[in-house]
């Protein structure tokens, strides 16, 4: 059991090493000394605990991404109109942008195009969030009155995931420009719906 419970705090010690080090520098700046230093732990023990360089920075995208997808649903599950989840949403842009996740997750997918083993590691991270906007949109969609025929929960779905990619990516390379009158745009047009939703007696929130 202690060996065990050594190990685990090792593998910990690395990961966090290793999340500090991906946001700070970046994975191609990562040699397997610079990492073991930072961890305080023998260089060695990388490959033995985790493989490669490449899976230990993966387990770091799938561990960060475990507990946003926690704070995530926490915050869909309130019961507040779905503006104001909207909103909340489009506030953790801000957040995980300066908490370093996104430039983990967008360096690891460059990192991955090439090699059709990490790419469905990181597939699967994409199919963490797709899924908590699945559960978040259907009853919101449901309240608002739209059209499923005509606007499914997938097309739906797809969409904000890659208008967050899109504005994410142009974060990441300091580009703002429209983000700001775009994002207003939507809070006018779901401000509307929650209106009318309103008026046609839907009560005042919907539960996720």
């Amino acid at each position: 059991m202690a060996d065990t419970a050594e190990r685990i705090a090792t593998e910990e010690r690395f990961l966090d090493a290793a999340e500090r080090l991906l946001i700070d520098i970046g994975y191609a700046n990562i040699s397997t000394r610079r990492l073991a230093e930072e961890a305080g732990a023998n260089h060695g023990l990388v490959h033995y605990y985790f493989g490669s360089m490449e899976h230990l920075f993966l387990r770091v995208l799938e561990r960060f991404t475990e507990r946003l997808i926690v704070r995530q649903r926490e915050m869909y599950a309130e019961p507040l109109p779905f503006i104001e989840k909207w909103r909340a949403a489009m506030s953790f842009l801000d957040r995980d942008l300066e908490n370093g996740y996104q430039k983990v997750w967008f360096e690891l997918q460059a990192m991955a195009w090439n090699r059709p083993e990490l790419k469905e590691r990181l597939a699967r991270v994409h199919a963490q969030w797709r899924q908590v906007l699945r559960e978040a949109f259907a009853p919101a969609m449901a309240r608002y009155g739209i059209d499923t025929d005509q606007f499914p929960l997938e097309a739906m779905t797809a969409l904000v995931i890659t208008f967050n990619e899109g504005i994410i990516l142009e974060r990441l390379g300091g580009i703002t420009e429209g983000q700001t009158e775009l994002l207003a745009m939507i809070d006018r047009w779901l401000v509307s719906l929650e209106s009318n939703a309103a008026e046609k007696g839907h009560g005042h929130h919907e539960s996720t």
